[in-house]
This record gives C-alpha cells, sequence and structure tokens, in this order.
C-alpha cells in the first residue's frame, strides 16, 4: 500500500506539472526580413503554422514593422515593403490578412509585432531615416563626439529619437493604423520602444527637451550628463557629470509616456486587442537604453546606485496586457555563470555588458524579472535560439527553464528552428 500511495503521489504530481505545462503560452516569432519570402506565399504560411501547432505552440508572433520603418501591410502612413534582398513581394497579397485566418482556423492567437523607435538599416542604407526623416535619427554621444547613428556602421540599427514629438506621432499613426485595419487580431507587441543606448540621444532637442523637464539650464552639454576621460591603462572611460542620475530618470520618462499613450489609442480602437511588450531580462543594466518595464511598485532607488527616489514612478509593467522578456544567455542556470571564462563571453544585445551575475543565464534573468515586476503582469521567457547552434541539449534545457521559472515561453525566431532543423529538439522540450 505504501509503495501505491508513492506511486499515485509521483503521478500526480506529473500531472499537476504537465496542465500547469500545457496551460502557459508558448509564443514562436516571424520576423520580417529573415521570412519575408517564405510569408509571400499562402500554402508557406499555412504549412508552417501547422507545424507550430503540431509543436504545441498556443501564439504566434508575426512581425510587420521591421527596423527599417517600412511595414508589411497596406499603409497611408509608412512605406511598405514589398521587397527584400531581391525578393520582390506580390503587392495584392495581403499577407497579414491570411496569416491572421489560417491561424485562428488552428485555434492559435496572432500578435502582431512593431519595431517601434528605428527608422533604418545600417548594413544596408535603407529606411525612412535614409531617405526623407533624416533628422528623426539618434545623436549620439560618442568618444569621437557627437555623431549621427547612421555613421555608426557597426550598429545596424538606426534608432530614431524616443523624445522628437514627430517620432512618437508617427509610430502611433502607424499602430493605430494596424489596429484599426485588423480587428482579428489578438494582439500587438512593441518591440524597440527605447533608445540605442547610454549614448543616445544627444541632440539640440534632447537638450531643450531635459531643460524643461528639470527646469534648468545646462550650460555645459553634453559634459554635465557624462564627459569621455582616459582610464590609467589609457582605455576611455564615461565620467559620470552632474545630471547623470537626473537624465536617466528624465529618458525613463519619455518611454513611460509613451506607453501610457500607445495603449490608450490602442485600447480606443479595440479593448479587447492584448497590449504587449518585448525588452531584454538583463534590468540591472537596461537603465542605459532607458526604459523602466518593473512593476511602478518596484523601487530600484532601494538596490542600484543609477536610480533616483522618483526612477520608479516610471514603471510601466502595469501599462501591459502581454511582457515577454528575452532570457538571451546560453548558459542556463546560475551555477554555469560562475563557472564561464570572462573572456570568452560574447554578448550582442543593447545594455547586455559582459559581467557574470547571476541574471546572466536564462534561471537568474527569469528570476530576476519576475522580482521587479512583481506580478503585475505574466512573464514569459523568451530564447535566442540562434545561440544555441550546434547544441540543441544546452537549448532543450533553457526552454525547460523558461517553462518553469516563468509564466510562458517565447521562441526567437522560427528561421532558425528551420536552418537547424530542429523540429524534433523543440517538440521534445516541449514536451
Amino acid at each position: 500500500m505504501k509503495y501505491l500511495n508513492t506511486f499515485y503521489f509521483l503521478l500526480t504530481l506529473f500531472s499537476i506539472n504537465f496542465l500547469i505545462a500545457q496551460e502557459k503560452p508558448k509564443l514562436l516569432w516571424f520576423d520580417a526580413t529573415a521570412n519575408f519570402e517564405r510569408l509571400s506565399y499562402p500554402d508557406s504560411i499555412k504549412y508552417y503554422l501547422e507545424k507550430t501547432k503540431e509543436l504545441g505552440f498556443t501564439d504566434v508572433v508575426v512581425d510587420v514593422k521591421p527596423i527599417t520603418g517600412e511595414v508589411l501591410f497596406p499603409s497611408h502612413v509608412a512605406p511598405q515593403m514589398n521587397e527584400w534582398k531581391g525578393f520582390i513581394h506580390d503587392r495584392e497579397f495581403d499577407f497579414l490578412n491570411y496569416f491572421i485566418e489560417q491561424s485562428h482556423k488552428l485555434k492559435l492567437k496572432v500578435h502582431a509585432s512593431l519595431n517601434v523607435f528605428v527608422a533604418g538599416h545600417n548594413f544596408y542604407d535603407r529606411g525612412l531615416v535614409y531617405e526623407n526623416r533624416i533628422d528623426w535619427q539618434s545623436i549620439n554621444y560618442t568618444d569621437s563626439g557627437l555623431v549621427p547613428i547612421t555613421k555608426l556602421k557597426h550598429k545596424y540599427s538606426s534608432m530614431t529619437n524616443p523624445a522628437d514629438r514627430n517620432v512618437q506621432l508617427h509610430e502611433l499613426e502607424v499602430i493605430k493604423e494596424l489596429v484599426r485595419k485588423y480587428p482579428e487580431l489578438d494582439g500587438i507587441i512593441l518591440d524597440r520602444v527605447r533608445y540605442d543606448g547610454i549614448e543616445s540621444d544627444f541632440s539640440a532637442l534632447s537638450k531643450k527637451l531635459f531643460e524643461q523637464y528639470i527646469d534648468e539650464k545646462i550650460e555645459n552639454y553634453p559634459e554635465e550628463i557624462y564627459k569621455w576621460s582616459k582610464d590609467s591603462l589609457g582605455s576611455k572611460i564615461r565620467i559620470e557629470g552632474e545630471y547623470y542620475k537626473k537624465w536617466l530618470e528624465w529618458r525613463a520618462s519619455v518611454i513611460y509616456h509613451f506607453f501610457e499613450e500607445a495603449r490608450k489609442e490602442v485600447k480606443a480602437i479595440n479593448p479587447k486587442i492584448l497590449f504587449g511588450d518585448y525588452t531584454g531580462s538583463w534590468y540591472p543594466l537596461y537603465y542605459e537604453v532607458g526604459v523602466n518595464w518593473a512593476s511602478k511598485n518596484y523601487d530600484p532607488f532601494k538596490k542600484y546606485s543609477w536610480a533616483t527616489e522618483n526612477y520608479k514612478n516610471y514603471g510601466y509593467a502595469e501599462l501591459l496586457d502581454l511582457y515577454t522578456t528575452g532570457c538571451y544567455f546560453f548558459e542556463v542556470t546560475k551555477d554555469e555563470v560562475e563557472r564561464i571564462n570572462a573572456e570568452t563571453i560574447k554578448r550582442g544585445e543593447a545594455a547586455m555588458g559582459q559581467g557574470k551575475e547571476y541574471w546572466y543565464s536564462v534561471e537568474g534573468s527569469a528570476e530576476i524579472a519576475k522580482e521587479v515586476v512583481m506580478d503585475a503582469v505574466d512573464v514569459i521567457g523568451g530564447l535566442y535560439v540562434e545561440q544555441y547552434k550546434d547544441h540543441p541539449e544546452q537549448f532543450q534545457r533553457a526552454v525547460e527553464m523558461c517553462l518553469k521559472k516563468t509564466d510562458g515561453l517565447m521562441i526567437f525566431d522560427i528561421v532558425h528552428i528551420i536552418n537547424y532543423g530542429w523540429w524534433d529538439v523543440l517538440h521534445e522540450s516541449l514536451r
């Protein structure tokens, strides 16, 4: 009887865990340019959506506004992307409408994603900031001085200035047009609602708006935000100025108020649509891109030296219906981070850094995301498949960790699953 009771207990425990895993949302992302040709044919869309359903995903995310500022749907607001790398898309085929129809037939929810504060691809000199919106581009304060981002060719995204009201109004019009045109969408997910990095934006406009925010005039700009110097080894470093922390606070306020306005506009058109966001999970460094994705009840001032007392006022988690965060690390557990060689670290995401803190892992980043969001919205842990190339077992462990530590799973991007032939790998992970 003792062994029988133990068996039933373990069976019940397994069943509960299985049901929890089944109930959690699982999102598969379809990037715009990586899948441009693939999503240009009805039979191809249908095929990959059926594969997605078979794997056990519940939701799909389709990118309709890549970093060039163009859109993949008929628009009166933004230029439509009908060509990429020589392939010409049939202008008459509304792929997003077909994507929604086929997804709903399969009981898959559909979220359209938009890259917001970016309007150019630096590797191809393509996009709005290369055409008639050059004044929208970010001005970065580098160790070589003030440089337009289109001149910084090591950066592939030509980010705009989020504080520029003309930029904001344009992006809001694009978002509203999308929501209005496709009422059957289940949700939208905003991406790159941020600054390029700690070096942006240092335009004359940003100076003016910051001065209005603090109600003071800055005589020595941008050095009173920070200035460049050299350390004992001759390497260039930033030295914080008098207004540095207030500058970080102001940038967070810019992003917060945009989210506030965007949600209001979206819900006015379609109250039922889910209003979502993607960010990176490395919260201790995310101030560098001007974003506070924490709950308004979380106070970073108590823990982080970069935060002001008012920084917490610009936490926007409560404005979201859906939130997915990139747990974009090869190391799955916190223990693995402690064992890595610091000289071999290669991380390329914005504000990610090169440290060895516990949150530089899937497990640790999931934990810190849950900590700062404070249940204001479910946290869906995301994985960047390319980081696990040639390491399918590590990828499987990362999938399992996301499902264990967060409220769901997001996989970026289907193109890597296709290229690596990892359908079985992913199927096994989701089981």
